[in-house]
């Protein structure tokens, strides 16, 4: 059975970042899909010509995207977003970790995945690259919430031997044995890949990023996920325990950690040494604005990223970050480059690119998800200000697709999120 869906169509299926004419658009569109992938997407009058028996799905009021993919956020700290005044290591041991730490309740951490789940999916986050949970059993939790919503994520046990609360330790060893009991229960189980997650080298000593190093080369197709130059007191600690390394990139690439299944949270003071590397071994970095202000660990250099040939993509953070909006990332991104002096100008096209298609690339998906594109899983979201709004009230006198874009990204959130489906069936409505 195909299924057309009439709307107003805006994706970028080329990278504006490499060109003009990357975005786009049909006023009167339509999205033509059957057996969870896209057969048709042009003008409704073009897709129904060619699908004529098709069911219809009017919804012209509403805008559709594809679906949003969020490349970094943490799903045990959705319940300490909002802790103000603190910088990022302060944060981590007087926020977060603590609240980290309660997920060694099973029925917590179940409850505390369900939201989390729920909390993506009605945001129009489709795929994300999740930092998963320090225990197991919190580990299946998100993983048996993700397969029952739909949706399309990675993510892996969260390992480290060092610097946190004891509670959050394991050795080496058994870091490697629970992460390869969870690898083969889950990689490749409906929608979900594994994502090996040192949390990051404060944490984690040689021999745990060699076990992970193992993993990652072990195993086809797993991610690799951590978190690198986020802040310059972050730096210098990284550099006090490993005196050896170059810099803070080395102590990861060492170790097998890096190359193009790679994918590093935040980069905000990383040298031009360290961006050929990444550029080298096609690694990306998830840009997470919101969380980079909140916690004051700087304004993310992306010009100099994509110069050097780095991918880029956008992550929400949360919990640093302030929500699991990636239209709000979007905009964030936007201000940020805005107040750095080589800031780079983004249109409302680069920040779609850089919430879809960006994030399909990062996480080695691009043949599957990212834009609407005939083939591809029809994972799609509809916005459609609320009533009265002031969304609402822009959109109506908005001229062009830009214009509404640029308005979506500034105003909607959550409340405007109307649909949300992942190969064609809904996981938020």
């Amino acid at each position: 059975m195909t299924t057309i869906v009439r709307a107003k169509v805006a994706h970028t299926p080329r990278n504006p970042f490499a060109g003009e004419g990357a975005l786009e658009v049909f006023e009167d569109g339509g999205l033509a899909f059957a057996d969870g992938r896209v057969v048709g997407c042009g003008t409704y009058e073009d897709v129904r010509a060619v699908h004529s028996e098709a069911a219809v799905l009017d919804e012209r009021d509403a805008i559709m995207l594809p679906g949003f993919v969020d490349c970094h956020v943490h799903y045990p700290q959705i319940g300490v977003i909002g802790a103000m005044g603190l910088e990022l290591l302060d944060w981590l041991s007087r926020r977060c970790l603590p609240e980290e730490a309660r997920l060694a309740d099973p029925s917590y951490a179940a409850a505390v995945a369900e939201s989390f789940v729920s909390g993506l999916a009605a945001n129009g986050t489709t795929t994300a690259l999740v930092f998963g949970s320090h225990f197991p059993p919190a580990q299946e939790a998100l993983f048996s919430a993700a397969l029952k919503r739909g949706l399309r994520v990675a993510s892996g046990l969260v390992v480290s031997d060092r610097g946190l609360l004891p509670s959050l330790h394991v050795t080496p060893g058994d870091a490697l044995e629970s992460s390869r009991e969870l690898i083969e229960r889950w990689h490749g189980r409906g929608l979900i890949r594994y994502a090996v997650t040192p949390r990051f080298s404060v944490s984690c000593s040689e021999e745990m990023l060699a076990v992970c190093g193992e993993l990652a080369a072990s195993v086809p197709g797993v991610l690799v996920t951590t978190h690198l130059n986020e802040s310059l007191g972050e730096i210098e600690l990284v550099a006090s325990l490993f005196p050896c390394a170059h810099d803070y990139l080395d102590t990861y690439e060492r170790c097998g950690l890096l190359g193009p299944r790679s994918v590093f949270a935040h980069d905000v003071h990383v040298s031009d040494d360290e961006l050929r590397r990444l550029a080298g071994a096609g690694a990306a970095v998830a840009h997470c604005p919101s969380s980079n202000a909140f916690l004051g660990s700087g304004l993310f250099p992306l010009r100099r990223h994509l110069d050097a040939g780095v991918r880029v993509a956008l992550g929400t953070d949360v919990g640093a970050g302030t929500g699991l909006s990636l239209l709000g990332e979007g905009l964030m991104a936007y201000e940020m480059q805005r107040l750095r002096p080589d800031g780079l100008p983004l249109s409302p096209e680069h920040l779609l690119w850089l919430a879809t298609a960006a994030g399909a690339q990062a996480l080695g998906l691009s043949d599957e998800v990212g834009d609407l594109s005939v083939g591809k899983s029809a994972d799609y979201v509809l916005v459609r200000p609320p009533a009265g709004s002031t969304l609402a009230t822009v959109l109506e006198r908005s001229e062009s697709v830009s214009e509404r874009l640029g308005a979506v990204f500034t105003l909607a959130r959550e409340e405007s999120i109307a649909e949300v489906r992942v190969a064609g069936q809904v996981v938020s409505r």
